[in-house]
């Protein structure tokens, strides 16, 4: 069959050559559409976030309807249906990734818009913005298991035992560690085995391991002192997984700085297309390079109107000092002043609350215009 946008793109071309062009787009589509093996922010389809309560049943079956209703591959259902933890973290995950982006892009053309049909069209291109988004998903994942594990919310997992420093200079492990290395080894299993030739396959993948690799970057060893009078003679200490917004700072930067590798589209029509005949994607010099860098195929859009990819920037409140010209693509910006009341002079009173008076001021704020 042919489609809607081939029949469109061929004008008045005959019939054979509608039918060879479909055949070709819906090959190319199939090979740019993002693996159905990623979650959350990278699925074919968002996890939807539910309410978990459900009605009183046996403790067993309960997760197994948890599951049941969340967006998974069958193979990640059976993974998640093996832990009663595993349903609210993977909720857990995809609600901190989204958020997360939405604050690293709240001042930038593209903020993050996750909207159903603008997430839909990103997916199938390999912009920068997809790369970020296949990073902060897997590191989400990656962090809130570590996490659950050490706050004993997993059945399957405990804190981190990190046998390796038991013993070195008097230290005495104790604590609870963030379990990095079972979280990371679910993850890998959960987002699927490494793709074969397909070079869009590849790229996500990578950018699913970048971000997995930020996580574990960014592991510290705390400590605390016991002895006589404060010494330190011995010392308790875990292992601890950094803010996940200092991950989202990270992963921000690798995104300023991504690599663009081989693109598997044709830039003037958007569409995918094949590798030169006789050489497979991945034959002869490997277009992806061996880099801790996200690495993305196209050029992204610019996000300045209406469309596919995002709701433009019309209405986009800005700064005017900081990126009202970036933002608003040089269209310029609106002003309105408003009164706003907020607590000023507050004091603290004995015993013990905060006393503030109210203070109303005025407040320009700037919108870009359509």
């Amino acid at each position: 069959m042919v489609s809607a946008a081939a029949r469109q793109d061929a004008g008045g071309a005959p019939a054979g050559a509608l039918a060879g062009r479909g055949l070709r787009a819906d090959a190319a589509a199939r090979r740019a559409a993002p693996s159905a093996a990623y979650f959350g922010l990278t699925g074919s389809e968002p996890l939807t976030i539910l309410p978990l309560t459900l009605e009183p049943e046996a403790a067993a079956q309960a997760h197994y309807k948890a599951c049941d209703r969340l967006k998974l591959e069958r193979k990640q259902r059976r993974m998640c249906r093996r832990d009663p933890g595993v349903a609210e973290t993977l909720v857990e995950a995809v609600s901190m990734s989204a958020l997360e982006c939405q604050y690293q892009f709240r001042f930038e053309r593209w903020n993050c818009s996750l909207d159903g049909r603008y997430r839909a069209s990103l997916l199938r291109r390999g912009f920068k913005e997809t790369a970020f988004l296949y990073a902060i998903s897997s590191a989400g994942l990656t962090h809130a298991l570590a996490k659950a594990c050490s706050a004993g919310r997993m059945e399957r997992c405990t804190c981190d035992e990190a046998p390796d420093l038991e013993n070195r200079e008097a230290w005495q492990w104790g604590g609870c560690g963030d379990n990095l290395k079972y979280s990371s080894k679910f993850v890998k299993e959960f987002l699927g085995r490494r793709p074969g030739r397909d070079l869009r396959a590849r790229v996500d993948f990578h950018n699913n391991l970048v971000g997995v690799k930020v996580i574990k970057a960014g592991v510290e060893t705390t400590c605390k002192c016991h002895g006589v009078s404060g010494s330190c003679t011995v010392r308790t200490c875990w292992r601890q997984l950094a803010p996940f917004h200092e991950v989202g700072k990270r992963l921000k930067h690798k995104y300023e700085t991504a690599l663009k590798v081989g693109s598997t589209t044709n830039e003037a029509t958007g569409e995918a297309v094949s590798p030169p005949r006789g050489r497979a994607a991945g034959a002869g010099v490997d277009p992806l390079p061996r880099t801790p860098e996200l690495v993305h195929l196209d050029d992204s859009p610019s996000f300045c109107l209406a469309g596919r990819f995002s709701p433009g920037t019309a209405g986009r409140r800005c700064h005017r000092e900081k990126n009202c010209e970036s933002i608003c693509c040089g269209r310029g910006h609106n002003t309105q002043s408003r009164a706003v009341t907020r607590p000023c002079q507050c004091q603290v009173r004995w015993c013990c609350y905060v006393e503030c008076r109210q203070c109303t001021q005025r407040e320009e704020v700037y919108t870009c215009k359509g």
